[in-house]
């Protein structure tokens, strides 16, 4: 009993540990702490506060104030990033990368960055071809571990 109870945390660990990298954090903050509502709302990236934190998908998310946060904890899936904040175009061949917050675009209502503002304009080129590639490779990315 004791090496199926020990077998079974082993293994609710292991998932739980595998998922932290689902989302691109740096800085111990999911992408690099910037506030992703901003994005849409001032059309620019907006560095993020700890003061006004949200935890989602086992990740502190940072905001640049009250308003923001609450509307992320309200509809958090309308403001994260594609593809956990990685690099868009590297999730369309296949890795993660990490992301500039500079390169970035909304496509559809969607978030979307990239490695940098190099790599964003190669992605602007065939957005539709690179996302279409990019949702069918997250399935097998998604929970790999990124160096």
């Amino acid at each position: 009993m004791k090496s199926i109870l020990l077998g079974l945390s082993l293994f609710v660990y292991a998932g739980l540990f595998a998922q932290q990298d689902e989302i691109y954090v740096k800085d111990k903050a999911a992408i690099g702490g910037y506030d992703v509502v901003s994005y849409f709302k001032d059309g620019k990236p907006v560095k993020g506060s700890p003061d006004f934190s949200v935890m989602y998908k086992g990740t502190n998310w940072f905001f640049s104030n009250r308003a923001n946060a609450d509307l992320f904890k309200a509809t958090p899936g309308k403001y994260e990033p594609q593809y956990g904040g990685y690099c868009a175009f590297g999730c369309s061949r296949g890795y993660k990368a990490k992301t500039s917050p500079d390169a970035w675009t909304i496509v559809d209502g969607k978030l979307y960055l990239n490695y940098n503002t190099d790599v964003r304009e190669t992605w602007n080129k065939d957005q539709r071809v690179y996302i279409k590639k990019a949702d069918a490779n997250w399935i097998d990315i998604k929970y790999k571990k990124y160096n």
